[in-house]
């Protein structure tokens, strides 16, 4: 099962599965996957105030 952490900046938002940090955030878990995407990265990296906007990343499994 994937996990994804979500910032706010430099705040962690949130931990969990798409479908977790989704419903924490009130958004689709669609969104959440989206923002992991190279175009969901490269519209993060084109945002002049970074410290406002939302980003996720997917965390890796330890096995």
């Amino acid at each position: 099962m994937v996990e994804y952490a979500v910032y706010k900046g430099e705040d962690c938002i949130t931990i969990g599965t798409a479908k977790e940090c989704a419903i924490k955030m009130g958004v689709k878990p669609d969104y959440i996957q989206w923002m992991t995407t190279p175009t969901g990265k490269k519209r993060f990296e084109s945002r002049k105030n970074k410290s406002k906007c939302t980003t996720a990343v997917k965390l890796e499994e330890e096995i």
